[in-house]
């Protein structure tokens, strides 16, 4: 029992240094920093989407809260995106417009895990995914898992379920993946269906990314399965596709009677979104294809840059590079961190891989979509070099 001067054990473990630490030692030796770290887009929205177009003038009570559930013109314009990507028509019962898709998993946490259930994440992840499902005193199973999809006779469903206990409560599946830019295949993903459904676990299906795929068709979204729509929750967000990160605006769908529970918890932690941006997010919707269109050409080419420049594989989809940088570490080193120090001696910050799965201490993240061409045409050029030394 946490009485003062103390607090929850489940606490302990969440903190908000989820990347590195190193923009003070690159500004000291810098004049120009390249943010590669955190996950954005150096893109404006479109026009009408951005928040100095947002007026009370057309839009009256314009700050005042909104709905709980959501605008329902935003509601409408969500509908209509998805009956144009995935050919599904929802039931606008069914969906909870949310701050983002991390205030979406937050609550989504807060209805279904007990302290001590356990959720399958398979890594390496979004790093807020891990502290999200903590913050409830949920254990966060962490299965090396994208980094492996290649390996000569890799066993998805055999992996998974070795890591399934009377515990086991959800199974995490994102995909176009943060941070690997891994599209997972049909195979992979009925291979992981099977092993939810023969336990009974939750699908939390995050489709952060599910605009941003490279050189294939548009990927089939695993929520739609029909097998699994009674058990699949799942988590859109306008930050990555429509490049509306400060925006906080996201969407939660699943089964009717969850969602009236997950309705419910919303009220209690963040009650509504942003009531100008919901606007915002309106015309987003209606009028972002173009710029959707134009930005998925534009981060493959700087992920294509970016990997050939680094000697790393070329992303499938998202917006990052998941690099394993052992070859350049001292033979005694425990982790990356003196790589980093050396990318931010230079002016790069990449995240460290542990941020994303406690396996991959040797593996850097780099987000290719942060800085204009140029600054990372300038930032390739740094980083180069250190990607060609090999470890002492």
């Amino acid at each position: 029992m946490p009485r003062f001067p103390n607090i929850s054990e489940h606490a302990h473990g969440v903190s908000h240094r989820v990347y590195s630490s190193l923009a003070e030692r690159a500004r000291a030796k810098n004049e120009r920093i390249h943010a590669l770290h955190v996950g954005d887009t150096y893109r404006d929205p479109v026009a009408a989407a951005r928040a100095e177009r947002q007026l009370s003038s057309e839009h009256p009570g314009l700050h005042r809260y909104a709905p709980v559930q959501g605008e329902p013109g935003l509601i409408d314009a969500f509908i209509a995106y998805v009956e144009g990507r995935h050919g599904e028509t929802l039931n606008r019962e069914r969906i909870q417009v949310m701050l983002g898709a991390t205030a979406g998993l937050s609550v989504v946490c807060q209805v279904l895990l007990e302290p001590g259930d356990e959720v399958l994440l398979p890594s390496p992840f979004w790093p807020l995914s891990r502290g999200i499902i903590a913050t409830k005193g949920a254990v966060p199973v962490q299965i090396p898992f994208y980094t492996r999809l290649d390996e000569p006779g890799f066993d998805a469903e055999a992996l998974l379920e070795s890591a399934v206990t009377d515990r086991t409560v959800a199974l995490y599946i994102n995909t176009p993946n943060n941070p690997s830019g891994r599209v997972l295949s049909d195979a992979t993903i009925d291979a992981m269906l099977r092993v939810a459904k023969r336990h009974d676990l939750w699908l939390l299906c995050d489709e952060a990314y599910e605009e941003i795929y490279f050189d294939m068709e548009p990927p089939a979204a695993v929520w739609m399965r029909s097998d699994i729509r009674d058990r699949a929750i799942a988590f859109h967000t306008l930050s990555k596709t429509y490049g509306l990160a400060g925006a906080r605006v996201g969407f939660t769908h699943g089964p009717e009677g969850i969602m009236t529970a997950i309705r419910g918890m919303q009220t209690f932690h963040t009650y509504c979104a942003p009531r100008p941006m919901q606007f915002g997010a309106v015309e987003a919707l209606r009028q972002g294809g173009a710029w959707v269109r134009e930005s998925r050409s534009l981060y493959r080419d700087a992920g294509y840059q970016a990997a050939d420049a680094l000697g790393a594989v070329r992303p499938q989809g998202g917006t990052f590079l998941f690099i394993d940088v052992s070859a350049h570490l001292d033979p005694s080193a425990e982790d990356c961190g003196a790589f980093l120090d050396r990318c931010a001696d230079d002016g790069v910050l990449l995240t460290p891989g542990r941020s994303c799965g406690a396996d991959y201490a040797s593996w850097v993240r780099l987000c290719f979509t942060s800085v204009p061409p140029d600054q990372l045409d300038a930032a390739l050029g740094k980083l180069g070099p250190l990607f060609r030394t090999p470890s002492c």
